[in-house]
Parts: C-alpha cells; sequence; structure tokens
C-alpha cells in the first residue's frame, strides 16, 4: 500500500538532492570526466541515518579502490588475450563476492563493490588500455567526491542518529515480546495465532538490529555504545528460544489433569500485570527469586511445575535486562544511562561462531562468476563495441542479488527498472536538457523527479528499485561539462545494457530455480547434523561456540519460515531449546553422582540418535525408548535438591516438552 511521504522521507531527499548537485557542479568545476558517476555515487551511499551513510561511504571508498587497483593490473596485462581477460574478471567477481557474502554487516560492502569494479572500470577500456590508469584515477576521484559530499551534508543537515532508530525498533520488538509473553501466560484461547505470527515477526527484526548496531559506532555521539547494543541483541535473541520454551511447559502444564498450581498461576498473572506497566525496573523481587518450591518436585508433575518457575524466572531476568538495555538508547550521557549497567541474566560472552552454508554461498557465486565470463565471451565474439555495458550492468545484477535465496525476481525488477531509467533518460537528454544553459537551471530540472526519487529511497520497501533508478538515471543522461547528445550512442550503449541485464536475468532462472525452501531445508538438516554431533561429548569450553551458531541459525531459518506457505518438519525454535538444554546437561554432568549421569547420558545418546536417524531419514518422531529415559533420568534427579540436580531436571523437562509435546505421564516415580 502506497503512503504519503513523511516529513523524515522529505527531510532524507532534500539532503540527498543537495548533496547531488553540489558534487555534480564540483565535478563539473574540476572538469572530472564523468561528473555524472559523483551524483549518482551520492544516492549509492545515501542514507536516512547518518552512521549509515558514514559507513557505506567509508566501504565504498575501499571497495572502489580496491576494484581500481584490480582493473589497473589486469587489463594491460591480459588486453591482448580477451579469453584470459574474461576469466580472470570472472574469478575476481566471483571470489570478492563469495567475501563479501562471508560478511553479514556493512563491511560486506567494500567486497561486493569491488567484485562489479572491476568490470565497470576495465571492460570499457580494453580498446584503449593505455589510459586504464587514468580511468581508474578518475573513477576515484569522481567516486570520493560524491562520497564526501554525502557525508558531510548528512553530518551537518538535521543529522539523524542510529541510537534514536535502535531505541524505537527494539522497544517496538518488546512491544511484539509482551504480546506474545502475555496471550502465552493468559488462557485467551486466540493467543496461539498471535504468538504464531508474533515470533516469526520478532526474528526478522532482530536481524534487521545487526545492521544498524554495526552502523552505531559511526555516530561520534554513540560510538561508545556498541558494547550495550550488542549486549542487547544478544538477549532479544536469547529470548527467542526462552519465550518458546515456557509456552510449551505452560501449554503441557495446563493439559495435564492437575493444571497449574495456583501459586504459579499467581505468579504468571503478576508476570503480566508487570509487563503491561511497562516493565518497571527492577522487578519484583518475588519473580527474581528462586521459588519455593523449585526444589520440591517429587514426581514428573512436579518436575514440570518446578521447570516452569525456573524458567519463567530467567525470562523475566532477561527482559529486565532486555528493558534497561533499550531504555539507554533513549537516555543522554550524563544521565542514567551512562552509569554502568548490571546484568540480571548471565548466559556466555559475546562472539563466537555464525553459520555459512558454504555449499549454497559457493554455487551463488560460482553462478555470478559463469555468468560474467560467459557475457563477455559473447560480446568478445560477436565483436558488439558498444557490449561492454552489458557485461557490466550484468555483472551488477548478478553480484547485487547474490545473497537472495530467490534473486530472479529481484533481478527481474532491476530489468525492468533499468528499461524505465532508459526512457526517462531519453526524455531528459533530447528533449529537457536541451534547455538547461546554465547550472541553475540543470539543478531546477532535477529536481522534481530526484526529490519524489528520495522519498521512495528513505522508504525500505522502496529503497532498492528507487536507488536503482536514480542512479542509472543520472549514469543514462551522463551529464558533461556541455550538451552532447548522439542518439546512435545513447541507443546502443544503453540497449547492451538491458541486453545484460537480460541475460543475467535468463542465467538465474536456469541455473537457480530453486530458492528458500532449499535453503530452509539445509538450515534445518544443520541444526539436526549438530545435535547429533554435539548432544554428547562436547567439552563445556566449546559451549560458547555452539550456543551462537544456533542461534545465528535461528535468525537465519525463522524469517524464511515466515515468508514461506510450504509446511516444514520444524518450526526453528524446537532444534535450538533441545541443544541449548543438550549444553546445560553436558555442564551439570560432572556435578552429579553416578547413577544420574549415567540416566542424563543415555537420554543425550539417544537424542544425538534420534537426530542422526532423521538425518538418514529414516524415522520422523521419536520412538517411546527415548521417552522412557527420559523419564527416568527425571525419577533419578527429582529426590535432590541441590543445583545441578535442579538445573538438569528443568532441562530435561524442555527436552521432554519439545520431542513429546502431547505425552502427560501421570507420575515418574
Amino acid at each position: 500500500m502506497l503512503t504519503w511521504p513523511s516529513s523524515r522521507d522529505w527531510i532524507f531527499s532534500i539532503k540527498a538532492f543537495l548533496s547531488s548537485m553540489l558534487a555534480l557542479y564540483i565535478a563539473l568545476a574540476l572538469g572530472l570526466p564523468r561528473p555524472y558517476w559523483a551524483m549518482a555515487t551520492v544516492y549509492i551511499v545515501s542514507h536516512p541515518l547518518t552512521g549509515a551513510t558514514r559507513s557505506k561511504a567509508l566501504y565504498r571508498v575501499f571497495g572502489t579502490l580496491l576494484g581500481a587497483t584490480a582493473s589497473v593490473v589486469f587489463v594491460p596485462a591480459l588486453v591482448n588475450t580477451p579469453e584470459l581477460l574474461m576469466a580472470a574478471v570472472g574469478l575476481w567477481t566471483g571470489t570478492l563476492l563469495y567475501i563479501s557474502l562471508l560478511h553479514r554487516s556493512p563491511r560486506s560492502y567494500v567486497f561486493l563493490l569491488a567484485s562489479y569494479t572491476l568490470p565497470l572500470i576495465a571492460l570499457p577500456a580494453v580498446n584503449t588500455p593505455g589510459v586504464i590508469f587514468d580511468i581508474a584515477v578518475a573513477r576515484a576521484e569522481e567516486i570520493i567526491l560524491g562520497i564526501v559530499c554525502a557525508s558531510v551534508v548528512g553530518a551537518v543537515v538535521l543529522p539523524t542518529s542510529v541510537a534514536k532508530v535502535l531505541h524505537d525498533r527494539s522497544a517496538r520488538w518488546l512491544t511484539d515480546a509482551a504480546r506474545w509473553t502475555t496471550d502465552m501466560l493468559s488462557t485467551d484461547p486466540d493467543g496461539k495465532a498471535t504468538r504464531h505470527m508474533s515470533r516469526h515477526r520478532m526474528a526478522a527484526d532482530i536481524l534487521a538490529l545487526d545492521q544498524l548496531i554495526s552502523q552505531l559506532s559511526y555516530d561520534a555521539d554513540t560510538s561508545e555504545r556498541v558494547r550495550d547494543a550488542q549486549e542487547l541483541r544478544g538477549r532479544m535473541t536469547m529470548m527467542m528460544p526462552v519465550l518458546s520454551t515456557v509456552a510449551s511447559l505452560v501449554h503441557a502444564l495446563r493439559e495435564h489433569p492437575t493444571g497449574a498450581p495456583e501459586a504459579l498461576e499467581a505468579k504468571m498473572a503478576d508476570v503480566v500485570a508487570w509487563l503491561r506497566r511497562g516493565a518497571p525496573i527492577p522487578a519484583p523481587a518475588h519473580l527474581l527469586s528462586p521459588a519455593p518450591s523449585a526444589g520440591e518436585a517429587s514426581d514428573w508433575y512436579g518436575a514440570l511445575v518446578a521447570a516452569t518457575e525456573d524458567r519463567l524466572r530467567s525470562l523475566v531476568q532477561l527482559w529486565q535486562d532486555c528493558a534497561a538495555l533499550q531504555r539507554r538508547f533513549g537516555q543522554r550521557e550524563h544521565d542514567e544511562g551512562g552509569r554502568e549497567w548490571t546484568p540480571a541474566f548471565r548466559y556466555w560472552e559475546l562472539g563466537g561462531a555464525r553459520h555459512y552454508d558454504h555449499g549454497l554461498l559457493l554455487f551463488s557465486t560460482v553462478s555470478a562468476a559463469m555468468c560474467t565470463f560467459l557475457m563477455g565471451m559473447a560480446w568478445i565474439y560477436t565483436g558488439w563495441n558498444d557490449g561492454a555495458a552489458g557485461v557490466s550492468l550484468g555483472a551488477v545484477a548478478c553480484c547485487f542479488f547474490a545473497a537472495m535465496d530467490e534473486p530472479a525476481p529481484f533481478i527481474r525488477s532491476f530489468f525492468w527498472a533499468t528499461a524505465v531509467c532508459v526512457v526517462f533518460a531519453a526524455v531528459y537528454v533530447f528533449f529537457i536538457l536541451t534547455n538547461a544553459h546554465d547550472f541553475g537551471l540543470l539543478v531546477a530540472l532535477f529536481a522534481i523527479p530526484y526529490l519524489l526519487l528520495g522519498t521512495l529511497i528513505a522508504q525500505p520497501r522502496f529503497t532498492m528499485v528507487a536507488m536503482l533508478v536514480a542512479v542509472n538515471t543520472a549514469s543514462f543522461v551522463g551529464i558533461q561539462g556541455g550538451y552532447s547528445a548522439d542518439f546512435q550512442a545513447f541507443f546502443n550503449g544503453n540497449l547492451a545494457g538491458l541486453a545484460g541485464v537480460l541475460f543475467a536475468l535468463l542465467w538465474t532462472l536456469q541455473t537457480r530455480p530453486f530458492g528458500t525452501r532449499v535453503a530452509m531445508r539445509r538450515l534445518i538438516h544443520s541444526s539436526w547434523r549438530d545435535i547429533a554431533r554435539n548432544a554428547l561429548g562436547r567439552s563445556v569450553a566449546e559451549h560458547n561456540r555452539l550456543r551462537t551458531r544456533l542461534l545465528d541459525r535461528l535468525g537465519q531459518l525463522v524469517p524464511r519460515l515466515a515468508a514461506s506457505e510450504s509446511e516444514t518438519s520444524s518450526d526453528g525454535f524446537t532444534e535450538v531449546r533441545i541443544e541449548l538444554s543438550a549444553l546445560a546437561l553436558q555442564r551439570e554432568l560432572p556435578h552429579l553422582n553416578a547413577s544420574q549421569r549415567d540416566a542424563v547420558e543415555a537420554v543425550l545418546a539417544d537424542v544425538a540418535r534420534f537426530y542422526q536417524a532423521r538425518l538418514d531419514e529414516q524415522v520422523s518422531t521419536p520412538d517411546t525408548t527415548l521417552h522412557d529415559k527420559l523419564l527416568g533420568a527425571v525419577r533419578s534427579l527429582v529426590a535432590h535438591t541441590d543445583q545441578a540436580s535442579r538445573s538438569a531436571r528443568a532441562s530435561l523437562m524442555d527436552i521432554h516438552v519439545a520431542l513429546f509435546p502431547a505425552a502427560q505421564p501421570g507420575s515418574a516415580k
């Protein structure tokens, strides 16, 4: 649904237009050969947030210099062997693209830009290799000029803080989490549907926070808040499986013939009331302290009650931390936000491993490299003088959308946006710019369309297409120091660009017909493989790496599940809960007695075997043997009140309700 631009959108649009006209004016005054590159660069790096503009600007400088350097190295050395030159360009494009996909942060822009900057600079210069150095220097000068103008105007004219946006978005996330929690803890029969919708949106929002956090360090007044932002992001991620676990435990408890104890129902009602008051800090003491019944579980039902109380307390602790950190971003350094923060919930140190599907990443990058190479060979053997523009734009299309599960629809949009740009540029070149007799009139002729485009760039759902239209139109119009219009050159060059994007689209449709469903399946199978390998026998020192990797995988999986209408064998949370519980059991094993340790190890071994069997497509549900061993392990722990036994018992109950949600044994005596 199209909405009217907000004042924030108009402010961004005006700032971007002023920056682009300033860059164009300076480039014309300096006599740079392609001043329109400076104008186009402004729209590539501009962002409504000041820190984001600075980070994109810095990384674009590095990426441009890297790609320009490669063009100076490759073109003179390989210009007489075009096949080798295209092989080098394709290999460079694929390699740098692969590196960019490994960096899920603004730093990836360095390598993404370098991947397609080489063909953009090198290929149009193959007929004049002697001037490649001058072309590369000019390209760098014009781009750096655009970057400086965008950065200065963005920082001076009504700058927008990343911290403010981070504060607002995390507040919205906590509102969604509160809705899920209140639905879960209340007896509302419609709560399940609301929880399902909320949790997928929450996981997608956490991923979006990664970009904001990485840009926070580029805001001079909030750079020291990066650690707080990382702590907030980590606890928000951890809250997802904790919420899922509490939901399963509460459901199992209410399905039990005895139902939830009155004291526990009262505590859940207190949690709901606390959240509805806005979660004031500190939380009520009785919500943070261990429940009196936590060590008194004498049967399966008692263990279920104790586990629910334990996880509910963890949820309140996590929530208090998230609320405290989120509010710090709404405060100034001299007030409460500047004081040291003490966490209520300690889980593990930040950092650790991320999950990468190297198979799919390699396939995506090899596909882009092969497309670039084949387009280059077609250009060489057809002898199309303007075909270099097609190879360059086709490489841009392949690289720009390589990270998508299904890039073809985005490349199709890129093709139509490029076609619109060609028509738009033709109208400007041959009908409108003939009336531009000075720079002031030129600015006036560009003002209306570019101010409107700027308001669309500021809206995330239109950003990609609007930015492409702004950049490509500036490039296709090709503003120079004086007016010149050659219809044949304009037509051939832009037709080649359209042909290159069309080739990239057809190639992608043939080589990447699969998409989100395959990515989801591979992520789910990776979770199963992790559990099969790590449910038993990993040292405690490795737990941080395993936890962070599985939560990172969850962050990649759940948005795909939300966007897909296909049925899957997992919701993403079950595997995370089981693996976290398995790691918790491993941590407590040395503190249990021999019989308890044997019972717990038998459970972990069966969990590993079950997930290995799922990988081998032998089973889809656990058998009664694992169920009986879980009950036996719980039985060995119910009479013990030490911390290790209580923690192990709660983890066993987590695994039980995750794998056997419908099972309700009467007793585990």
